[in-house]
């Protein structure tokens, strides 16, 4: 399987950046640990193997609207995934990211971001974009700044009381 195909639809691309859906054979391969030709050599990270292992139980994030793999369009190799927690609760979406180690600092995770949350703005049935970090976590916070998220505190829904920040990205 190559990641170099034609697009559909439902790919995002961005300058640098091809974001597409996974595929049931992609996540397989990532619970079994069969190593895929397009990947990047630290691919797949944690996360990926978590997000990977909750498709059975969340079939909506293999969507449209759900989990993507993050493709570098000069190599074309996957280096990382970025994914939306489909199903919005009364109009807020939760956003995820993350890039291999080898493919950090070159600003792939806030392009990733921000093409995503753009993308999420256009179902009728989301006005808002979040992301909740722990501020132990400033790589992550900078990421959601240079995507264009802002800070945002809601009761109830986790502060810089509890060691986490909440950012938004809305219409």
């Amino acid at each position: 399987m190559s990641s170099f195909r034609t697009p559909t639809p439902l790919d995002l691309t961005t300058d640098r950046l091809i974001l597409r859906p996974w595929t049931r054979a992609e996540a397989a391969a990532v619970l079994d640990g069969t190593r895929q030709q397009h990947w990047a050599d630290d691919f797949p990270a944690e996360g990926d193997g978590v997000v990977a292992g909750l498709f059975e139980d969340f079939p909506a994030w293999l969507d449209a609207y759900g989990h993507r793999l993050v493709i570098e369009r000069e190599s074309g190799r996957v280096v990382g995934s970025t994914g939306l927690f489909w199903p919005p609760a009364d109009g807020t979406l939760e956003i995820g990211y993350g890039i291999v180690p080898s493919r950090r600092g070159r600003g792939y995770a806030p392009e990733a971001a921000r093409a995503l949350a753009e993308f999420a703005l256009t179902s009728t049935d989301v006005h808002t974009v979040f992301a909740t970090v722990e501020l132990s976590n400033p790589p992550s916070i900078r990421v959601l700044e240079k995507a264009g998220f802002e800070r945002w505190s809601a009761a109830g829904a986790g502060g810089a009381e509890d060691g986490v920040v909440r950012f938004r990205f809305v219409k």
